[in-house]
């Protein structure tokens, strides 16, 4: 059995690292993916989709250092299913919705650029990086 799941987006907070009782260093973080459809009237649609992904290692020692609120990355790994239900895990967002998050464990996380070089940081078009990215890092 395989199982390979690629997302492109934006964190949603600062990255939380924390250690194992076996020292195994553990960084976790929100991550917003966006994508934009027409639906049949012809208007644009916007909808987010929410990962918690969780990285360990070395690679989330580097995470908790460099990543930040708002930065763009790429991130290859497994989808966990929530274990009371087998889907995604379900909450109550601040406007009384209901919401959903996809758990995510990272084999691999790629930090995408977001400014010039020298340039302070600032985000960069979607679209335009994750043609980058998918270009730079083929699958």
């Amino acid at each position: 059995m395989y199982q390979k799941t690629t997302i492109i987006g934006n964190l949603g907070g600062n990255p939380e690292l924390k250690y194992l009782v076996n020292g195994t260093a553990v960084t976790s973080f929100s991550m917003a993916v966006n994508n934009q459809r027409k639906n049949p009237e012809g208007e644009v649609v916007k909808e987010t989709t929410w990962f918690r992904v969780s990285v360990f290692g070395k690679q989330a020692e580097s995470c908790a250092e460099y990543l930040t609120k708002g930065r763009m990355v790429l991130v290859e790994g497994t989808l966990k299913g929530d274990p009371a239900t087998g889907g995604p895990r379900l909450y109550e967002r601040k406007d009384g919705t209901v919401g959903a998050s996809f758990e995510l464990v990272a084999n691999s996380v790629k930090f995408l650029p977001t400014g010039a070089p020298g340039e302070k940081e600032k985000a960069a078009p979607v679209a335009e990086t994750a043609e980058m990215a998918l270009e730079q890092f083929p699958f």
